[in-house]
């Protein structure tokens, strides 16, 4: 009996999930479907420019396994762009991870989902104060 898949730590949710070629109507394309954990792997090295090790350690899974993750997801977006394909995020083995803030007037501490918002943005729900990450 196979081991279930274990499940991956994202920090970033997808706003877009649909890229494709311009000029070309969406019926006429094939598509590269890329899950939301190769999505976070190309997030964390390529655009953070963090190292392996620690892109791994952010998701909660080997190093091995996120190089395999970086190599899919690099692997289909080269053939999205070099054979005109559409690029489709969705699925996949992941949970959105959690961030620990801590308000600075009345140090009330506050689990929260990463969103698209800009941490600057929250505020403490017991007193309005602003929050830090901790």
């Amino acid at each position: 009996m196979a081991r279930p898949p274990k499940f991956r730590s994202v920090e970033f949710e997808p706003r877009y999930t649909y890229f494709k070629p311009a000029a070309v109507p969406k019926w006429q394309l094939e598509e590269v479907v890329l899950t939301v954990e190769e999505l976070e792997a190309i997030r964390l090295k390529d655009m953070e420019g963090l190292e392996q090790e620690e892109c791994a350690e952010r998701m909660h899974i080997s190093r091995p396994t996120f190089q395999r993750s970086l190599i899919n997801a690099r692997k289909k977006i080269a053939e999205s762009i070099v054979e005109g394909k559409a690029i489709r995020i969705e699925g996949g083995n992941y949970r959105l991870a959690k961030r620990v803030f801590k308000c600075d007037s009345c140090d009330n501490e506050l689990e929260i989902r990463h969103r698209q918002e800009q941490d600057s943005d929250l505020l403490c729900p017991r007193c309005g104060g602003a929050i830090k990450k901790i």
